[in-house]
């Protein structure tokens, strides 16, 4: 079974699962490999990718392929043009398109260059594209919307007709044709059409019921694919810059990009700074490309900025973008299967091999008392009506044994318990990109946690600060900063940011725009009664070094009205105060930074961080030179250290403590200084006896330190994505589960690298995004708490299933087998076998698999990597319910008829026994779905009336059971029942309630009865695994 082992479904290589694949057995592989990755089409996929990234790897090809593919043709050129000149515009879609996809300057410079192009789309750089409708829904007339066509999803009938495809189904099928077909001759049509009848109405109920529920888990997936295609960018419309949806753009439209953003659209730059685009996905070139607006101004849809910032003029969107075509051509190949889907692949497979075994037995033994007992009576040469029947009947029986014995829904199971799980999960504010992710949550031992916006707030505001020599409360400081300090500092918060500051509402307020941090040192300049618009008008930005994670500060270099060039920085306080050798006193004169004043503003660093404050040093310098183009890096003034309140999440500290008691370690890892990280961590309960380091001591440790500090580490500040990556192979290597949580374009290996890796959802770069498992879409650590209790949620549901499962199987194998080979009779019909088929397979799946989380999940150990998903308790379980049932409904066929003074005689006295031990069987599976819900715990009537599924697939079961032995006997082989009767069987499936609370008072070794000889060993964070038997009860 080393076939059906898959370590993690990322980066599995298509050998490693072609292998599982080749090795199962399966009745239904267009069900059973519905919601795994359809290998086939990932090729296809993968090779048309590599066809589209050679034609536009030349700039001549990038041209002509728009010809080859018939969107742009020399004979439309003429309509695009005259669509054009017809809504006023002096460029066409078609000039435009093939302009960036050629790199042609020659055409750009023809139309005016970057500001005659954009009044040729009746647009300025300031003013946008204008927010009135008519004006947007022009553009997308003549240049096309930002959509590209996408494939209908499957109607119900196609999930009908695939249910369909079901091969046992077909031949018990081609059995009702026969049964009818030989039955109604010789019994005559009044009743020769019950036993044909009963199994195509079984065939119909079960293709339907199928066929529905797995329509069901096509909607969750599409809705979940909706809200992964909600992605927004930054544009400029009607003056005023805003948020639209990527498929709102239209060609204009004035586009702001910042790090780790998906480029929307073709475009051309208007200006950027330090820009840098990663073309892979378009071109395969895996070097970035510097954009300047010079040299290389042209930009492609589905590239990825990957440093830097920009403002680029859409040209063309939609299926105008090589990036649009390119998307409308790719098949829907799937998600990669899960660990666990492949598991429970290997377990269908082996249960499957079995019940075909045990079928062909049954058949054999049937045929062979069949045909004795014929030689006995009339001899082998006479054979009439009523024998190919029973032929027919004993084949259906066979055929029924498989499709029982094959458990198709197992693997299922998986899909339809993690459909419902992320369905739920948007609505506690977590997308899950992969299923594997939501599976492998549940075993998480470790949470690589950020600390800003996740750990605390992200609403940030400044309220302590050191301005020029004054240390104190800013609304006292205010009133105290001299003219010339005012002006500079202004100067450095409104021309030093990626932020803006709009028009005042109507309350007065000016509306602030970008990251938290940005807006909060953007509201101080506002209250320090600054203009924005007005200070950026003054100064022309020569040069800007955009913020990234490995700089840790951003800088621009600007040239003021009177000529004079300054410089400024801001970022990490002690990174900025090491390039400063002056400072400013209280009246705005500079003045030698000496040792004494050094020591003083470090304390306050440490002073503000040391209260949790988040710190940011500013500092100046009036460059010399007024032709310089590059910002200096030494000799600045500083000028104002301030400190940032962010305070912790409400329910954080719960949060962790609940981790812990999970056996969950949580670690902090983030990119502030080193005190205002511990002291949030103390607050959030996180730091308790452990290590606290910079990520500059952790890449000086040796693998021996790391081995031994790794495992005691809690908080890493001043740490760079690089360490991150760095600390999460360490950990995975210890067998560990990370999850992992990222934000910056720089996270994305990090991501990557862990088992579950997730981005943040308002702070999370779109490249973050894409490289995470699960996105949180609040920023809030308490969300990740959330998903942790769902993956658990998610996994103990399948093992309920695959519980209850497991004991239908055996016992319908097992009770017909025996009964075949003792008394040449199936004491359960073909029609029978597949109303329980559906009890134990779709309708069991609903009714377990959908089971929400509750707390007690969280105060379990982890499973781990290498634990067995069947567990020993399990086994306790199975094995239990298993024997009892056989015993009862032994000793029912065999003693049942004195046992419960059965009326009547000979066949209808016989048929009265075989209807209470169909019933009494079927009520067994009823009160065992009930069992199942709770493998250890006595009380499984807890959370009961939390699962309304549940609730209702258990009553739809009893009332189609009374429905099937009361009025459809013809066609079911059962008689009705009186209500003593109907008492017997509830009762003796209710004394399996009895039986599970004995089974669950039996203790289990740790060592696994099957599988892996693998012991769960203390987790490195020093957890021990909870016990199990009655002491966990």
């Amino acid at each position: 079974m080393s076939e059906f082992i898959l370590e993690s479904s990322k980066n599995a290589g298509d050998e490693v699962l072609e292998k599982w694949r080749a090795s199962t057995f399966t009745i239904n592989a267009a069900r059973r490999f519905r919601y795994t990755l359809d290998l086939n089409k990932k090729k296809q996929n993968d090779q048309v990718c590599e066809k589209k990234k050679f034609k536009v790897g030349g700039l001549a090809a990038k041209a002509a392929f728009r010809f080859i593919e018939g969107r742009i043709t020399p004979e439309n050129f003429t309509l695009y043009r005259e669509k054009a000149e017809k809504n006023g515009f002096d460029v066409d879609a078609a000039t435009l398109a093939t302009m960036v996809e050629k790199n042609d300057k020659d055409t750009l410079i023809r139309l005016g260059r970057i500001h005659g192009l954009a009044a040729k789309l009746q647009v300025t750089e300031k003013r946008g594209v204008s927010e009135d409708e008519t004006d947007i829904q022009r553009r997308k007339e003549v240049f096309g919307p930002n959509t590209y066509p996408e494939k209908p999803p499957k109607g119900f009938f196609v999930f009908v007709w695939e249910a369909m495809q079901d091969l046992t189904l077909m031949i018990l099928a081609v059995c009702a044709l026969v049964s009818l077909a030989v039955g109604i001759p010789t019994e005559g049509l009044q009743e020769g059409w019950y036993d044909g009848a009963g199994i195509g109405f079984s065939i119909i109920l079960v293709v339907l019921v199928t066929a529905a529920s797995d329509y069901q888990q096509s909607l969750q997936f599409r809705d979940l694919d909706a809200e992964k295609k909600k992605i927004f960018i930054q544009v400029t419309r009607s003056g005023c810059r805003k948020e639209v949806s990527i498929y709102d753009l239209v060609v204009g439209d004035i586009v702001h990009l910042s790090i780790g953003n998906q480029v929307p659209a073709d475009g051309v730059l208007i200006r950027g700074y330090e820009l840098t685009i990663d073309e892979s996905s378009m071109t395969g070139e895996s070097l970035p490309r510097h954009k300047s607006v010079d040299r290389d101004p042209f930009l492609l849809s589905g590239t990825k900025v990957q440093d830097g910032s920009g403002v680029i003029l859409v040209t063309s969107v939609g299926m105008n973008t090589e990036w649009g075509h390119l998307m409308s051509t790719l098949s829907e190949a799937g998600d990669t299967e899960t660990p666990l889907q492949v598991k429970l692949n290997g377990l269908a497979t082996f249960i499957g091999k079995l019940g075909l075994l045990a079928a062909i037995l049954t058949f054999l033994v049937l045929m062979i008392r069949f045909l004795v007992n014929k030689q006995m009576r009339e001899g082998l040469l006479h054979w009439g009506g009523n024998d190919a029947v029973a032929i027919v009947n004993y084949f259906a029986i066979a055929v029924t044994i498989i499709v029982v014995a094959v458990p198709e829904g197992l693997p299922l199971a998986v899909t339809l318990t993690l459909a419902f799980a992320m369905k739920k999960m948007i609505h506690d504010k977590a997308l899950v990109r992969h299923l594997a992710a939501c599976e492998t949550m549940g075993s998480a031992t470790t949470i690589c946690s950020d600390k800003t916006g996740t750990l605390t707030t992200n609403k940030m505001v400044v309220t302590k600060a050191w301005i020029a020599g004054e240390v104190g409360e800013v609304s006292k400081l205010k009133s105290g900063i001299s003219p010339r300090v005012r002006e500079i500092l202004i100067e450095s918060i409104f021309m030093n940011t990626s932020g803006d500051v709009g028009e005042p509402s109507k309350d007065g307020k000016c509306p602030l725009i970008g990251t938290p941090t940005e807006t909060a040192v953007l509201d101080l300049g506002v209250n320090l009664g600054g203009q924005f618009q007005e200070v950026r008008a003054r100064s022309e930005i020569v040069k800007v070094n955009p913020f990234n994670s490995e700089r840790k500060r951003m800088g621009v270099l600007v040239r003021c009205a009177q000529g004079e060039q300054r410089a400024h920085w801001k970022g990490a306080s002690e990174i900025v105060l090491g390039m400063c050798d002056r400072t400013a006193d209280k009246d705005g004169n500079v003045v030698p930074l000496d040792d004494d004043t050094r020591r003083e503003l470090i304390g306050v660093i440490g002073m503000f961080a040391d209260q949790a404050l988040r710190t940011l040093c500013l500092g100046y310098k009036v460059v010399e030179s007024h032709s310089a183009s590059e910002i200096p890096e030494s000799h600045f003034v500083c000028i104002a250290i301030v400190g940032i309140k962010d305070p912790v999440r409400p329910g954080v500290p719960e949060a962790v403590k609940l981790c812990f008691a999970a056996g969950i370690k949580v670690r902090m890892v983030t990119g502030d200084n080193i005190d205002t990280a511990k002291a949030i961590a103390r607050e959030c309960g996180i730091l308790t006896d452990g290590i606290a380091v910079e990520g500059p001591d952790f890449r000086t440790w040796n693998d021996e330190q790391m081995k031994e500090r790794i495992p005691k580490l809690q908080v890493m500040a001043r740490s760079s994505p690089r360490d991150k990556n760095t600390l999460v192979k360490w950990l995975r290597s210890m067998d560990e589960v990370v999850a992992v949580t990222g934000d910056g374009t720089n996270d994305a290996p990090a991501l990557k690298e862990a088992d579950i890796g997730m981005a943040m959802g308002i702070a999370g770069t779109e490249v973050a995004k894409e490289s995470a498992d699960i996105i949180i879409m609040d920023d809030n650590f308490n969300t990740i708490v959330v998903v942790g209790k769902w993956g658990r949620a998610v996994y103990t549901n399948i093992q309920k299933f695959v519980q209850f499962q497991l004991t239908v199987n055996l016992v319908a194998l097992v009770i017909n087998f025996t009964s075949a080979c003792f008394t040449g009779e199936a004491p359960l019909t073909a029609v029978q076998l597949l109303w329980v088929n559906l009890i134990m397979d779709t309708l069991g799946a609903l009714a377990l698999a959908t089971e929400p989380p509750h707390d007690d999940l969280m105060k379990k150990a982890p499973t781990g990597r290498k634990s067995n998903f069947i567990t020993n308790i399990m086994w306790r379980n199975i094995i239990g319910q298993v024997v009892y049932q056989l015993v009862v409904l032994t000793i029912l066929q065999y003693y049942g008829i004195q046992l419960l003074q059965l009326p009547g005689e000979g066949e209808e006295q016989q048929l009265l026994l075989t209807t209470m031990i169909f019933n009494s069987f079927v009520f067994c599976q009823v009160f065992n779905e009930m069992n199942a819900r709770e493998m250890e715990k006595i009380n499984i009537f807890a959370h009961t009336f939390d699962n309304w599924v549940f609730l209702l697939i258990i009553g739809f079961t009893v009332g189609f059971q009374w429905i099937l032995v009361t009025f459809l006997g013809k066609f079911a082989h059962t008689v009705p029942l009186t209500l003593q009767q109907w008492g017997v069987s509830v009762g003796i499936g209710a004394v399996s309630l009895i039986i599970a609370v004995v089974i669950k008072c039996i203790p289990v070794p740790s060592k696994p009865f099957f599988g892996s000889n693998y012991t769960p060993q203390p987790n490195a964070n020093g957890y021990q695994p909870l016990p199990s038997g009655p002491d966990h009860i």
